[in-house]
């Protein structure tokens, strides 16, 4: 166990091909052995720099081979006052007491960046002979530890709009459009692909925007340097979030719009907006579950009081608020009593 004279290490989980040559390379580069070595997991712990290694032998890593980020802390007490801090800054997290993974004993949090990349922040309790089921929030949530990859379409900037895009309906995880809202599209075309990206996606499934807009009509060609050159139409702030809307995506928010302009052009200001909405989830049976992860014991929202730790039934209204909360929350697909088949099943 940990104690509060231990230093805070940088964490980093990387994903490898072969685990005995990255093993190889690491105790070389290192010049030490590996504090912990298995048949399907290695971590290094060199005190200068204070950091933990960890290498998770993955067959396909379709995201890289960055697997998380991560802090360890000495003791329970600091975990808390920092996942306190953060959640009172607004930063969503995940909270699991107790967990056993990668053959230790932990307390932690997850959280994300804007980015999407993953943060650990964990305090070690004792180490354990067996690996443990848990290894990311995707674990308590019945993926036994192995998530699969989501399904993405992505459209860009100068890619033509599609008549029909070549998904099944409701077959997509999450739909991208990065930039395309910068092309000089009609009124028709742009709804065609919002449209597209609500067929495609699953219920609940996720549409990001990311889209150069402008406070007020631009007159006359933009002129923009680099890459956004290519822009040919700055749309205004609150034009993409009633194209989402009248779309029928819910729960739609901007989840970035600088205040500083990246560009001005005529006296007009234009900044970067981020948005996202979701399709609605299934409404089979009118209510939805969800979890509340922590870190508080009890909260409230809509007049529906969340125990942490505890499934809860909600509309399928509230459960999309709780979605695009993120964070703090899990929102399980399936409607509030459907059978869940066995195989589905978190160990």
């Amino acid at each position: 166990m940990m104690t509060s004279k231990d230093p805070v290490r940088f964490h980093l989980s990387l994903n490898v091909a072969d685990l005995n040559r990255s093993v190889a390379f690491y105790r070389t580069l290192f010049n030490r052995e590996p504090a912990k070595l298995r048949a399907d997991y290695a971590k290094f712990e060199p005190d200068d720099p204070p950091l933990v290694l960890s290498l998770e032998p993955t067959p396909r890593a379709a995201g890289g081979p960055l697997n998380h980020l991560g802090f360890r802390l000495p003791d329970a007490k600091t975990l808390v006052a920092m996942q306190e801090r953060l959640e009172r800054a607004g930063i969503r997290s995940q909270r699991e007491e107790g967990v056993e993974c990668c053959y230790a004993k932990q307390t932690k949090f997850w959280l994300t960046d804007p980015d999407g990349t993953l943060w650990e922040i964990y305090t070690l309790e004792s180490d354990i002979e067996h690996r443990g089921p848990g290894q990311t929030i995707e674990a308590m949530i019945g993926n036994n530890g192995s998530a699969a990859q989501p399904v993405v379409w992505e459209h860009f900037l100068g890619q033509p709009v599609p008549d029909r895009a070549s998904f099944a309906d409701g077959s997509i995880d999450e739909v991208r459009l990065r930039g395309s809202l910068n092309m000089p599209l009609s009124p028709a075309e742009q709804r065609r692909l919002v449209s597209e990206a609500r067929r495609v996606l699953r219920p609940g499934g996720r549409v990001f925007v990311h889209v150069l807009t402008a406070e007020r009509p631009v007159a006359g060609e933009l002129g923009l340097p680099g890459p956004a050159a290519a822009v040919r139409h700055t749309p205004l702030e609150d034009e993409p979030v009633r194209l989402l809307e009248e779309a029928g995506f819910t729960a739609v928010r901007m989840t970035k719009l600088d205040a500083q302009p990246c560009f001005v052009r005529g006296g007009v200001a234009m900044r970067e907006l981020q948005l996202e909405g979701f399709r609605p989830a299934s409404r089979a049976s009118g209510m939805m579950e969800t979890l509340y992860a922590g870190p508080f014991d009890k909260v409230e929202v809509g007049g529906v009081v969340f125990a942490r730790g505890r499934r809860t039934r909600v509309s399928a209204d509230i459960a999309e608020q709780l979605r695009a909360a993120g964070g703090s929350f899990v929102v399980f697909d399936r409607p509030a009593g459907e059978v869940k088949h066995k195989a589905d099943c978190g160990a």
